[in-house]
C-alpha cells in the first residue's frame, strides 16, 4: 500500500496535494492507495475515494518529502526557518510500497501522468455543482487573506490583482470581475467596489473550477479548481508564488510551476510555466545558513515588519477618514 496521512491544521488544498500525490504513486506503483486521518479530509463535497484505510500509520514506513530552504533576510521566519525552496523530490516518484507520503507534495511532475484522471479523482458531487457565475463577461478572483495579510513577504499587493485585471481586459475585452475569498474584509480593502465572497469551501471552490477566466492568489486552494476545470480559458497566477513581493528569481516553491498556468512577475509581464522553469534553471541559489531565532539581527527583522504594519494600518485608517 501506498498513501498518505492527513493531519490536524491543514488546509483543504494541501490535504488535497497529499492525497492526489499520493494516489498517484500508488496508481505508478501497481499498488493499493491507502489514507491515514481520513476524519480530518473534511471534504465532503467531493467524491473522494479514501482506499484503503489505515487505523495505525506507524505500521506503515514513513517517507518525508525532501525540503530544501534559503534563510534570507525577507523577513524573521525565512532568516530562521528558512523560505521552502524544493522541488519535486525524485523519492516520491519512486516510493516503495507499505509507505505514506509526508511533505508539501504539490509538484506537478507527482501526478503529470494522471491529469487526466484528476477531474475524476476530485470530482464535486452533483448537489454541489454550480454554474451560477459561469459567464463569458465574468472573471473570478481568488484573494488569499487570513493569517497571510500580516506577512509583507507573502501577502499580494493590490497591483498584482490590478495588473492581472489589466491582462484579462486586454485579452478578453470588458470584463466584470468578483473575488473569491476567505477574507471578505481585507478583500474589500485590497480590492474596493469589487464584490468580494467567502460562501463555503464547496460554494468557493467550485465558483473557482467553474470559472471562465481565474486571478489566482499565491495559495494551493485555488490550484486544483484550476486544473479540473473544463471551461477555463486563462489561469493567471503570481510569478515567485510565495515570494511574488521579494524574490529575485527563486520560488517559493518552484513545485507551484504548473503547465497551463500564466504567472505575472512583478515587472508587470506574464511568463509561461515553461518560460518561468527556463528562468529559473537558470537562477543561481546563494548559500544560506539559519539565523538563531534570538539573534539581534532577527529581532531588528521584526521590528521593521512590526512597524510596517502598524504603518500600513494607519494608512488604511487615513483613507477611511478622508474618502
Amino acid at each position: 500500500m501506498i498513501g498518505t496521512e492527513f493531519l490536524p491544521g491543514q488546509g483543504l488544498g494541501n490535504r488535497l496535494f497529499c492525497y492526489v500525490t499520493a494516489r498517484a504513486a500508488a496508481a505508478r506503483a501497481g499498488a493499493a492507495f491507502c489514507t491515514a486521518g481520513w476524519e480530518h479530509m473534511n471534504a465532503d463535497f467531493l467524491a473522494l475515494d479514501p482506499g484503503v484505510q489505515v487505523e495505525d500509520p506507524k505500521a506503515l514506513h514513513r517517507y518525508d518529502e525532501a525540503d530544501r530552504r534559503l534563510y534570507l533576510k525577507t523577513c524573521a521566519h525565512d532568516m530562521v526557518h528558512g523560505c521552502f525552496v524544493a522541488d519535486a523530490d525524485p523519492g516520491v516518484i519512486t516510493v516503495e510500497d507499505n509507505t505514506l507520503l509526508y511533505g508539501n507534495l504539490q509538484a506537478e511532475a507527482y501526478f503529470a501522468p494522471y491529469r487526466k484522471e484528476l477531474s475524476e479523482w476530485l470530482r464535486v458531487r452533483e448537489e454541489y455543482e454550480s454554474d451560477e457565475f459561469t459567464r463569458d463577461d465574468l472573471c473570478i478572483i481568488n484573494v488569499r487573506g487570513g493569517e497571510y495579510a500580516g506577512e509583507d513577504a507573502l501577502f499580494l499587493p493590490q497591483r498584482y490583482y490590478v495588473r492581472a485585471m489589466r491582462h484579462m481586459q486586454r485579452l478578453y475585452g470588458p470584463l466584470r470581475f468578483m473575488v473569491v475569498t476567505d477574507d471578505e474584509e481585507t478583500a474589500g480593502k485590497l480590492l474596493p467596489g469589487i464584490p468580494a465572497h467567502h460562501f463555503s469551501p464547496a460554494k468557493d471552490y467550485v465558483t473557482l473550477k467553474n470559472a471562465r477566466y481565474l486571478i489566482l492568489s499565491n495559495s494551493s486552494f485555488g490550484i486544483f479548481p484550476a486544473m479540473t476545470s473544463e471551461v477555463v480559458r486563462k489561469v493567471i497566477a503570481p510569478k515567485y508564488w510565495a515570494r511574488y513581493n521579494v524574490s529575485d528569481g527563486y520560488w517559493s516553491s518552484p513545485q507551484n510551476i504548473y503547465s497551463g498556468f500564466d504567472y505575472l512577475g512583478r515587472d508587470g509581464k506574464l511568463c509561461s510555466g515553461e518560460q518561468c522553469r527556463a528562468e529559473l534553471a537558470a537562477y543561481v541559489y546563494p548559500e544560506t545558513e539559519p539565523w538563531e531565532a534570538q539573534d539581534p539581527e532577527v529581532a531588528r527583522v521584526r521590528r521593521k515588519e512590526r512597524r510596517r504594519v502598524l504603518y500600513k494600518k494607519a494608512l488604511r485608517k487615513v483613507r477611511r477618514i478622508f474618502r
